[in-house]
């Protein structure tokens, strides 16, 4: 079964930057869409960003400080999050969806892989 593993959380501090991964050891993920979730305490599950299997890229918050890229050797999926704030603090997810497209919708609806999180806390 494959499994994801984000890797690269921590503490930060504010107006700093963080890089997460997702891999699958043992696995290709080619065939699938890749999205970033986040979800902060008492608040729901939402998307982040996208990168689908034809090299596109969608993010989903409102500003230009979060990126997602993906190296095709392995494919593992990174997303890069500068300026962080407070408002930033989460638990962030991998997810694979074997649709390898990124939906509009920010959602975690029809998701069929899901790592375990990784924590992002900024603060000073």
């Amino acid at each position: 079964q494959l499994q994801l593993v984000e890797y690269g959380g921590g503490l930060v501090q504010p107006g700093g930057s963080l890089r997460l991964s997702c891999a699958a050891p043992g696995f290709t993920l080619n065939m699938y869409a890749i999205s970033w979730f986040r979800q902060a305490p008492g608040k729901v599950r939402t998307k982040v960003a996208c990168f689908d299997i034809a090299g596109e890229s969608r993010v989903y918050t409102d500003s230009g400080r979060f990126t997602v890229s993906r190296r095709n050797a392995n494919h593992t999926t990174w997303l890069q999050m500068n300026t962080l704030t407070p408002e930033d603090t989460a638990v962030y997810y991998c997810a694979a969806d074997a649709d390898g497209v990124c939906t509009p919708s920010e959602s975690d609806d029809g998701m069929d892989f899901w790592g375990k999180g990784t924590q992002v806390t900024v603060s000073s």
